[in-house]
């Protein structure tokens, strides 16, 4: 019989927090001379995260009138972070000169060798002591998107953000093995 007793006994570490988190922000040299303090500023300012969902595609099949199922191949979700904007614009002004060199904003000029404009993050979700508990690193990242900045009157009280997404090849969780 299910009991809180049990319950309580299954949730390891008191439950992993939402809000227990580092992400690390890696920039290519591409990125500008100011990509090393915007890494380092980056798991201070960083707001929020989500750890990565993929998908094993369906491949369906038709046999004698029924579906057969087979798997085909994995699909990656972009990986999407929230950031604070200091008056500096630090982290801002990286990520806009980052995605400006891998296509220019006035033209169609742009970094062509991937291993230029790719880099490798990674988010930690910690526990209630500051440890490391998992960690998904992701590999070949750049910014797809950078999202607007609502300036607004009525905004009393709040510090801005914005959203970066970014595609990257896969990603390798920690403590879990694949073929």
């Amino acid at each position: 019989m299910a009991t809180i007793s049990g319950f309580k006994s299954q949730m390891q570490g008191g439950g992993a927090r939402p809000n227990q988190f580092r992400v690390d922000l890696t920039f290519p040299a591409l990125a500008g001379p100011n990509a090393p303090f915007a890494g380092q500023t980056g798991q201070f300012l960083c707001k929020s995260s989500i750890l990565p969902a993929s998908t094993i595609e369906d491949i369906t099949a038709q046999y004698r009138g029924r579906p057969v199922h087979f798997a085909g191949e994995r699909t990656f979700q972009p990986w999407q972070v929230t950031i604070y904007n200091d008056t500096n614009f630090l982290i801002r002004n990286v990520m806009e000169q980052w995605s400006g060199r891998i296509l220019a904003y006035s033209s169609t000029l742009g970094a062509q060798n991937p291993a230029l404009y790719q880099a490798q993050m990674s988010v930690h979700q910690l526990d209630r002591n500051d440890r490391i508990v998992k960690t998904y690193t992701f590999y070949d990242a750049y910014p797809t998107a950078i999202s607007q900045i609502q300036l607004d009157y009525e905004q009393n009280n709040q510090i801005e953000t914005f959203d970066v997404e970014f595609t990257y090849n896969y990603f390798v969780a920690s403590n879990v093995t694949s073929g």
